[in-house]
Protein backbone atom coordinates (compact mmCIF):
# COMPACT_ATOMS: atom_id res chain seq x y z
CA UNK A 1 0.00 0.00 0.00
CA UNK A 2 3.10 2.24 0.36
CA UNK A 3 3.78 1.94 -3.25
CA UNK A 4 0.46 3.06 -3.52
CA UNK A 5 0.99 5.94 -1.53
CA UNK A 6 4.14 6.60 -3.23
CA UNK A 7 2.74 6.75 -6.32
CA UNK A 8 -0.82 9.39 -5.41
CA UNK A 9 0.22 12.55 -6.72
CA UNK A 10 1.43 11.06 -10.43
CA UNK A 11 -2.22 9.00 -10.40
CA UNK A 12 -4.36 12.10 -9.45
CA UNK A 13 -2.51 14.34 -11.93
CA UNK A 14 -3.00 11.47 -14.89
CA UNK A 15 -7.26 11.39 -13.63
CA UNK A 16 -7.25 15.04 -13.46
CA UNK A 17 -6.72 14.67 -17.09
CA UNK A 18 -9.34 13.13 -17.96
CA UNK A 19 -12.26 15.11 -19.50
CA UNK A 20 -14.80 14.01 -17.04
CA UNK A 21 -12.57 14.37 -14.17
CA UNK A 22 -10.98 17.70 -15.10
CA UNK A 23 -14.47 19.51 -14.43
CA UNK A 24 -14.61 19.29 -10.68
CA UNK A 25 -13.62 22.27 -8.40
CA UNK A 26 -14.40 23.09 -4.91
CA UNK A 27 -16.97 25.86 -4.89
CA UNK A 28 -19.76 27.39 -3.40
CA UNK A 29 -21.51 26.27 -0.17
CA UNK A 30 -18.64 22.90 -0.90
CA UNK A 31 -15.59 25.02 -0.62
CA UNK A 32 -17.18 27.03 2.66
CA UNK A 33 -17.18 23.89 4.50
CA UNK A 34 -13.69 23.44 4.40
CA UNK A 35 -13.14 26.76 4.93
CA UNK A 36 -15.09 27.39 8.15
CA UNK A 37 -14.96 23.42 9.40
CA UNK A 38 -10.80 23.00 8.22
CA UNK A 39 -9.48 20.11 6.70
CA UNK A 40 -8.92 18.09 10.08
CA UNK A 41 -12.46 18.19 10.33
CA UNK A 42 -13.40 16.85 6.19
CA UNK A 43 -10.99 14.52 6.61
CA UNK A 44 -12.52 12.91 9.29
CA UNK A 45 -15.87 13.13 7.30
CA UNK A 46 -14.43 11.41 4.26
CA UNK A 47 -13.15 8.60 6.73
CA UNK A 48 -17.06 8.36 7.77
CA UNK A 49 -18.50 8.73 4.34
CA UNK A 50 -15.71 6.44 2.95
CA UNK A 51 -16.51 3.86 6.09
CA UNK A 52 -20.61 3.97 5.15
CA UNK A 53 -20.95 4.51 1.55
CA UNK A 54 -17.56 2.77 -0.47
CA UNK A 55 -15.53 0.36 2.40
CA UNK A 56 -18.55 -2.64 2.28
CA UNK A 57 -18.08 -5.04 -0.20
CA UNK A 58 -21.22 -4.25 -1.89
CA UNK A 59 -21.87 -0.95 -1.57
CA UNK A 60 -25.43 0.23 -1.93
CA UNK A 61 -26.51 1.72 -4.96
CA UNK A 62 -22.72 1.02 -6.10
CA UNK A 63 -21.86 3.45 -8.71
CA UNK A 64 -24.93 5.77 -8.08
CA UNK A 65 -23.87 5.98 -3.80
CA UNK A 66 -21.89 9.69 -4.50
CA UNK A 67 -23.88 12.92 -5.30
CA UNK A 68 -21.96 15.07 -7.19
CA UNK A 69 -22.71 18.38 -4.65
CA UNK A 70 -23.66 18.80 -0.87
CA UNK A 71 -20.47 18.00 0.64
CA UNK A 72 -16.68 18.70 -0.42
CA UNK A 73 -15.78 15.12 -0.03
CA UNK A 74 -18.21 14.30 -2.97
CA UNK A 75 -17.12 16.31 -4.76
CA UNK A 76 -13.66 15.09 -4.47
CA UNK A 77 -14.64 11.80 -4.87
CA UNK A 78 -15.78 12.26 -8.16
CA UNK A 79 -12.18 14.48 -8.99
CA UNK A 80 -10.42 11.85 -7.83
CA UNK A 81 -12.31 8.32 -9.13
CA UNK A 82 -13.08 7.57 -5.72
CA UNK A 83 -16.75 7.37 -6.18
CA UNK A 84 -17.65 4.18 -6.64
CA UNK A 85 -16.14 0.51 -6.32
CA UNK A 86 -15.96 0.86 -10.14
CA UNK A 87 -13.63 3.75 -10.35
CA UNK A 88 -11.96 2.80 -7.95
CA UNK A 89 -10.59 -0.47 -9.77
CA UNK A 90 -10.49 1.21 -12.77
CA UNK A 91 -8.32 4.52 -11.44
CA UNK A 92 -6.71 3.01 -8.21
CA UNK A 93 -6.21 -0.87 -8.94
CA UNK A 94 -8.21 -1.65 -5.91
CA UNK A 95 -10.70 -4.59 -6.65
CA UNK A 96 -14.04 -4.71 -6.42
CA UNK A 97 -15.89 -6.92 -4.16
CA UNK A 98 -14.00 -7.25 -1.12
CA UNK A 99 -14.76 -4.74 2.05
CA UNK A 100 -12.12 -2.02 1.85
CA UNK A 101 -9.26 -2.91 4.43
CA UNK A 102 -7.81 0.19 6.81
CA UNK A 103 -4.62 0.65 4.26
CA UNK A 104 -6.93 1.07 1.02
CA UNK A 105 -9.31 2.94 3.25
CA UNK A 106 -6.99 5.12 4.25
CA UNK A 107 -5.52 5.56 0.42
CA UNK A 108 -9.16 6.97 -0.90
CA UNK A 109 -9.46 9.06 2.53
CA UNK A 110 -5.36 10.36 1.22
CA UNK A 111 -6.53 10.41 -2.03
CA UNK A 112 -9.63 12.80 -1.38
CA UNK A 113 -7.89 15.03 0.98
CA UNK A 114 -5.41 15.89 -1.45
CA UNK A 115 -7.48 16.55 -4.35
CA UNK A 116 -9.13 19.25 -1.62
CA UNK A 117 -5.92 20.73 -0.32
CA UNK A 118 -5.09 21.12 -4.12
CA UNK A 119 -8.02 23.60 -4.58
CA UNK A 120 -6.24 26.08 -2.77
CA UNK A 121 -3.36 28.19 -3.72
CA UNK A 122 -0.21 26.64 -2.56
CA UNK A 123 0.41 29.93 -0.48
CA UNK A 124 -3.06 29.92 1.07
CA UNK A 125 -3.71 25.79 2.15
CA UNK A 126 -6.82 25.49 3.46
CA UNK A 127 -7.86 25.61 7.47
Amino acid sequence: MNDRIDGLDERLRRIGQHPFRAGFRLRGRDRAVVDLRGIGTVRRHADDLIGKRLAPARPHNDGRQTPYRGHPVFVAQHATATCCRTCLERWHAIPAGHELDDAERHYVVEAICRWLVGQYAPDEPPP
